[in-house]
């Protein structure tokens, strides 16, 4: 089986290319990628090369695929697994394989043959020894690919936890019915956690969300619009902090000076975690859910607060097995959307220079179709491409319907009638 795949050698080096897939052994399955999210985790590793700690020494001679948010169909099962999986079903992955002998390894980061940027790929058996191959019964790919993203900020909310005077015990997830500030929230992993806030079991009375792009806020307050927080129980608020008057002294107020029992901080900005320290509430948790790239980053937090008002702080990166499964339910039954993550949709032969060049590219998730060439585009540009390509048009129609979001009909469209990679 040939597979066309996008694969490391080196810092810098993302390779799009042909090649041979081993058969599968009876403990292995052969599948086929129909989507894949772009994380920024992956430009992390694609800049760090082998000096990543999940990317193995030796890509140079032994190249990886790259990408870990992706969703497709099994094509053929080895013996082993017959009877747990079939040819033909959906399936998304958890690429958080947490190995008690290698921790960091993880599909998109440490394998030959199996990541998100490919067309075909070869899960190998401890995937399925883990339980992190996942069945996935929606109608579009999409979805299956930001399940990931979106376990990893319900895994953030599930991390959160709290304390009771004279007990030791931490009483673990958000403090429900109190005030929680999302900081740098409207990009797309910060949408996702507004959806998530507004919609899970346990829900804060008051959500305030921070940004300094007056325009990504408009965008989120048209996608989670302040009555359908209130419907939901929850008091939503959007706050630019550009503005001198709209720091740290106004967005306590809004609690009536109590502070923050929740505080999640998802930029790697030094300004902004200690904005966060400063909005704690007693017992207040601070939540550094974004990754720097610099491993010298750091920044001020109060021990002052740390002694006497309990405060603290704690740091996710992914989501575990469990997370993904709440996410694929809640995304099942409709009552959270990732579809609002997305801004650019794009091609496999888009994927290296998407990687690349992923900081300085404006909006939310980059969704991949692995298996048609499409240069990245944005989705509020489709109506102005539709000149040079009537496909453009077409999708453009199709996201007008849903407030200017990707979806399942697009997703079809785009698939049936997008050039073939």
């Amino acid at each position: 089986m040939k597979t066309k795949a996008v694969r490391m050698y080196g810092k810098n080096d993302l390779r799009l290319e042909e090649f041979d897939l081993p058969p599968i052994g009876e403990d292995e399955i052969l599948a086929h990628i129909i989507s894949d999210s772009i994380c920024m985790s992956s430009y992390k590793a694609a800049i760090q090369g082998a000096e990543h700690k999940r990317v193995p020494k030796d890509i140079a001679h032994n190249p990886i695929i790259i990408g870990h948010e992706f969703c497709g169909e099994i094509v053929e099962v080895g013996s082993k697994w017959k009877d747990s999986y079939r040819a033909g079903s959906k399936f998304t992955i958890q690429p958080a394989l947490n190995q008690k002998n290698d921790p960091y390894a993880s599909p998109g980061y440490s394998f030959k043959y199996i990541g998100g940027s490919a067309t075909y790929i070869v899960i190998p058996n401890v995937v399925m020894e883990l339980g992190c191959l996942l069945p996935y019964e929606g109608d579009a790919f999409f979805s299956g690919s930001l399940a990931e993203p979106m376990s990893c900020i319900v895994g953030t909310f599930h991390a959160n936890y709290h304390t009771k005077p004279g007990s030791y015990i931490h009483d673990m997830g958000i403090v429900e019915d109190g005030n929680m500030a999302i900081l740098a929230g409207v990009g797309p992993m910060g949408l996702g956690a507004i959806d998530y806030a507004i919609h899970c079991n346990r829900k804060p009375r008051l959500l305030v969300v921070t940004d300094i792009d007056e325009d990504r806020l408009k965008r989120a307050a048209s996608i989670y619009t302040t009555d359908e927080a209130k419907r939901n129980g929850v008091e939503l608020v959007y706050v630019n902090t550009s503005g001198s008057d709209k720091g740290v002294d106004h967005l306590k107020s809004l609690t009536d000076g109590k502070g923050y029992n929740d505080v999640f901080v998802f930029a790697p900005v030094k300004s902004v975690v200690e904005m966060g320290d400063k909005l704690l509430a007693y017992d207040g948790c601070l939540n550094f859910f974004a990754g720097p790239s610099n491993p010298g980053f750091s920044a001020e937090f109060n021990f002052y607060d740390v002694h006497y008002n309990a405060t603290h702080v704690v740091g996710t990166s992914g989501g575990n097995t469990g997370d993904l499964k709440e996410s694929l339910d809640m995304m099942g039954k409709g009552i959270i959307n990732p579809a609002s993550m997305i801004t650019h949709i794009g091609g496999l032969d888009s994927v290296v220079d998407t990687v690349l060049k992923l900081p300085n590219i404006p909006g939310g998730k980059k969704l991949i179709y692995t298996n048609i060439q499409m240069e990245l585009t944005a989705i509020d540009s489709l109506r102005e491409k539709e000149k040079d390509n009537p496909l453009f048009g077409r999708l453009a129609d199709i996201v007008d319907k849903t407030n200017g979001l990707w979806s399942a009909e697009a997703e079809k469209y785009l698939l049936a009638n997008a050039k073939e990679m």
